[in-house]
């Protein structure tokens, strides 16, 4: 587990004075949503994210049992009302359906206890495979987990309080409403699934031998 700890360690946590280095963004099924409505909210607003606020590309999970989520990394710690802020103007002007605060998860990979299903880091191109069961029967390889994080990058703290600032005006000049779609074949955006002939290369130029549940 020590590459995976590094990785988390570098993304996500922060020194033992308080802060945070990670802001989950939770979507769980609405009414009305079908299969797979909270899958296409978490798409739009991971475009709207990087297109229009610029931000690094989040990393995404699935909870064990009824959700996804997104996972911002923080560069230098922020305190929970400035994160708490962040989400809530997030979900003023893109995104009503999200949570009014930073959702107190747990950090992927875990044994979710209430459904005995493994809470995972995914590869973006596999999350509607998921919808209506996002969980997995086995624990994630730590090599699959450290693969998805590796390539990922904080946010520097100026970049993050000019993305606040840019809420601010738009939660300010417009009411709620839903992200426009962002072309699917824009470079790092989540729009568009991989095939898995996309993912197992993908992992093959990793070294990485991919193992695959099969829904039955």
């Amino acid at each position: 587990m020590q590459k995976l700890n590094v990785e988390l360690k570098r993304l996500y946590l922060a020194a033992a004075d308080g802060g945070t280095r990670s802001i989950a963004l939770v979507f769980k099924k609405m009414p009305g949503d079908g299969d797979a409505g909270h899958w296409d909210r978490l798409c739009s607003l991971a475009n709207t994210l990087q297109s229009e606020l610029g931000l690094p590309a989040p990393a995404v999970s699935i909870s064990g049992a009824d959700s996804y989520a997104l996972w911002l990394s923080l560069a230098q710690p922020v305190s929970q009302a400035q994160a708490q802020a962040f989400v809530e103007l997030l979900s003023h002007a893109y995104c009503p359906e999200l949570s009014a605060a930073p959702s107190a998860i747990g950090l992927p990979p875990y044994l979710n206890q209430g459904s005995g299903k493994w809470a995972a880091f995914i590869h973006p191109g596999m999350g509607a495979s998921f919808a209506g069961d996002e969980g997995l029967e086995i624990q994630p390889p730590e090599a699959g987990q450290v693969a998805l994080l590796e390539g990922l990058e904080s946010i520097p703290p100026a970049q993050f309080m000019q993305a606040l600032d840019q809420l601010r005006l738009v939660a300010g000049a417009t009411a709620p409403q839903a992200a426009a779609p962002v072309p699917a074949a824009a470079e790092g955006l989540l729009l568009k699934d991989a095939t898995l002939e996309d993912i197992v290369k993908h992992l093959h130029a990793m070294n990485i031998e991919p193992t695959f549940r099969f829904l039955k």
